[in-house]
């Protein structure tokens, strides 16, 4: 029976087309989701594929390190017209309309403080919730049109975030390595075991979890990353990612670190390079 329903599983996929939703996620702010997806959102196009960046955080950094501002519409809007029992509030955006181009293999839809009005807006209706997101990835022909799509999740619990889970292929988790960071992947990844428990979707794959802004020089750092890697078990660790001057004059500049042709971004470039390597794995 379990191959049968694998065998569905693929089926349906390869109708929806086979591109996969990569989210970054982490209850924790602060941890640098952002930073991350956009470079591996680059790290990717650099390696020929063609990339829809959603930005669901209602802070819309992401979007704003796009160069993507004052759009008026974003995916609050695109998602709610997507719901029947919505349709009073449906205004005539589409998706065209919302669809922000980087560049040749780089699109986005953006964000906005809209979203922190999600789960209210959506309260009362029949459809389920949270699938959402999926949905409207699935009717608009989006794993179709693009190699990968790469989700920026808010620093919180609740129904966007499961929304994202429901709909992502795999997940990645940037933390910083602390107390504070610890308790955010933990919580995450309760919210991960509770959609395998709920059966109606396919549970997301960890792709791994990214140590970020590391001190190395920190009394302790080396003994925290080494206490959370225990509790991750057998699940991949990247390498860490150091607190250095070129990641965040980068993200200043709005620049990915693949703008850069100087030596000191070489190190940076190739562990991108490493997550979206990891990422044509799933």
């Amino acid at each position: 029976m379990l191959g049968v329903f694998k065998d569905r599983q693929k089926e349906q996929q390869n109708q929806l087309g086979n591109g996969k939703v990569i989210s970054f996620m982490n209850q924790k702010g602060g941890v640098g989701k952002t930073s991350m997806a956009y470079n591996t959102a680059f790290a990717l196009a650099q390696r020929g594929h063609k990339v829809l960046c959603i930005d669901m955080d209602p802070q819309f950094n992401l979007s704003l390190l796009f160069g993507a501002q004052n759009i008026g519409k974003n995916i609050f809007h695109l998602m709610v017209n997507s719901i029947r029992e919505l349709k009073n509030l449906h205004g005539g955006e589409l998706l065209s309309d919302v669809l922000f181009n980087v560049n040749e293999n780089i699109d986005l839809i953006s964000s906005g403080q809209e979203l922190s009005g999600f789960e209210l807006t959506v309260a009362g209706i029949n459809a389920p919730r949270q699938l959402i997101l999926k949905k409207f990835i699935e009717r608009n022909d989006l794993l179709k049109l693009y190699d990968y799509i790469i989700v920026d999740g808010p620093p919180t619990l609740g129904l966007i975030v499961v929304n994202i889970l429901c709909a992502s292929h795999g997940v990645i988790f940037p933390f910083i390595p602390d107390s504070f960071s610890q308790q955010g992947l933990r919580n995450i990844k309760e919210v991960i075991l509770d959609i395998e428990d709920m059966g109606i979707v396919e549970t997301p794959k960890i792709v791994g979890y990214i140590p970020n802004l590391f001190e190395g020089r920190r009394k302790n750092a080396n003994d925290d990353l080494l206490e959370i890697k225990k509790e991750i078990g057998e699940e991949k660790v990247f390498g860490p990612f150091y607190n250095k001057v070129h990641l965040s004059k980068a993200l200043r500049n709005k620049k990915s670190v693949f703008n850069y042709e100087s030596a000191d971004y070489k190190e940076l470039q190739k562990q991108f390079t490493d997550v979206a390597q990891s990422i044509e794995q799933l």
